[in-house]
């Protein structure tokens, strides 16, 4: 038979080893076999066992088998076993670490593209393997955290591990506080908990970061590790403290931290503590307990202590003591004798707008659109059942002089209801939604989503102009004071 090197060499393409395997079992003299020496035709007796034509070649060659082993003793040339070719290489061109020399990353002024606003397109970039710098994730984060756009910013924390600047301390506190202000605490604590070295605005982001969340106990926790660490406490660390004792309404341990800041750190409290410590009761309802604070505090209560007591007394319903400190404030601060009385109608240009944030997209509501469609209809089922679970409208939010049906048709269909309505049918069951909204909500919206949150089942999560709202199974992070 014709060895596999002749047939290679003639290119036969039935036995091309491209088209077929041949598995040669090791020999012991593999490596010493010698190719035998080439027979004349005339005195060889050996007839052909095959002919077949060459390619571009029109004489045929005819390969015999070669018997005389005696032969193969005077040629000095080593036989070379035959090698297959490798088996070709994959490569996916969209891997991000496969970079080829035909397809270069493409060149783009990323810090140009985020200052016109096209963050989008600037990530898209990053993708493609166009390097930032140290700047550009500095400016992305900080567009992440002031649209709270959460899904955008793990895109570029994800950009930013896979970059040399990984392990930037900066970059990495501006990705911490990107997770914070977006109200990710859980994304948060994990990059905390991965620092090496943690500054003293990280420990205040955190613990701030939890008490704006509803999650004042976990800040408490932290403070309480700050202080086996040993750590130089300040003033604003006992800020921070006292804002997280307001969250879980803890007013004995407040006043203990309050103590503690005198007597065992020397701290001389400012107004802001005597401010935080009148939070802690009046979230609690100690409304007699918070004017007696004021009597006896050491420096003139300013104005923002008085509009405090104010906003408490209105939450709980003490209509004599909001009056008291209304007059009192109006005192001190005479532009504030109207603001306060009732709250000033939208002006023309600004509308109240929100942001569904959900599968991958972000969807604009605002208040002057017209209601149709499928939102229409589930947020109409929805107020039916609210309803039936005790809701009851509270006109007193209703700035138009209409009747009182119109008045509560005008409440049914804010517009943070209707974005949650159109997340409602848009996302799968149990998914978080995450409205986030440029006005304060209001009073009676504010009860109806605590109400659609139980009826619903899902946590929403509603960002207004002043703080984190989590709605779950009926309750909100707030605790009914924002």
């Amino acid at each position: 038979m014709a060895s596999l090197n002749s047939l290679h060499r003639a290119g036969n393409s039935i036995l091309s080893p491209t088209h077929f395997k041949l598995r040669i079992p090791p020999h012991p003299s593999h490596h010493t076999f010698k190719p035998p020496l080439p027979s004349s035709p005339t005195t060889s007796s050996v007839k052909p066992l095959c002919t077949y034509a060459v390619p571009n070649n029109t004489n045929p060659k005819i390969h015999r088998r070669q018997n005389n082993f005696s032969q193969r003793q005077n040629t000095n040339t080593r036989y070379k076993p035959q090698t297959l070719p490798a088996p070709p290489i994959t490569i996916n061109e969209n891997d991000p670490s496969y970079i080829s020399s035909n397809n270069p990353p493409p060149n783009a002024d990323l810090l140009a593209l985020c200052h016109e606003g096209k963050i989008k397109e600037a990530i898209d970039y990053m993708s493609q393997r166009v390097c930032p710098d140290c700047r550009t994730f500095e400016t992305l984060l900080d567009f992440c955290w002031s649209s709270k756009s959460l899904e955008l910013g793990k895109k570029v924390h994800e950009l930013l591990t896979r970059s040399p600047y990984g392990n930037n301390v900066e970059l990495n506190n501006k990705v911490i506080e990107m997770y914070v202000k977006c109200g990710s605490m859980r994304d948060a604590r994990k990059m905390f908990d991965k620092m090496r070295e943690r500054t003293m605005d990280l420990w205040h982001l955190m613990i701030d970061g939890y008490a704006n969340n509803g999650e004042g106990d976990k800040g408490l926790l932290l403070f309480e590790r700050m202080r086996k660490l040993r750590l130089r406490l300040n003033g604003e660390t006992f800020d921070v403290v006292l804002l997280a004792c307001a969250s879980e309404q803890a007013v004995e341990e407040a006043f203990i931290y309050f103590d503690l800041m005198k007597n065992e750190y020397g701290i001389v409290p400012g107004i802001e503590h005597y401010l935080g410590a009148l939070n802690v009761l009046g979230t609690s309802g100690h409304l007699n307990e918070a004017m007696e604070f004021i009597d006896n505090m050491p420096i003139e209560p300013t104005a923002e202590i008085w509009e405090a007591l104010m906003n408490f007394s209105r939450i709980h319903g003490d209509i004599e003591l909001e009056d008291r400190a209304g007059e009192l404030l109006v005192a001190l601060d005479p532009s504030k004798a109207m603001a306060n009385m009732v709250p000033a109608p939208l002006p023309k240009k600004c509308s109240g707008t929100n942001m569904l944030e959900g599968k991958n997209r972000v969807s604009d509501y605002r208040s002057t659109n017209p209601y149709k469609g499928d939102a229409y209809n589930k947020l109409k089922g929805l107020n039916g059942q609210m309803r039936e679970a005790g809701y009851v409208p509270d006109t007193r939010y209703v700035l138009h002089d209409i009747d009182q049906e119109a008045k509560e048709q005008a409440l049914m269909y804010h517009s943070e209801r209707l974005a949650i309505a159109y997340g409602l049918i848009s996302t799968p069951a149990r998914t978080t939604l995450r409205i986030i909204k440029n006005l304060r909500i209001c009073g009676d919206c504010h009860n109806a989503i605590k109400i659609m949150s139980k009826i619903v089942g899902r946590e929403l999560i509603v960002r207004d102009n002043k703080r984190f709202h989590h709605f779950k199974d009926g309750k909100c992070s707030c605790r009914d004071y924002w």
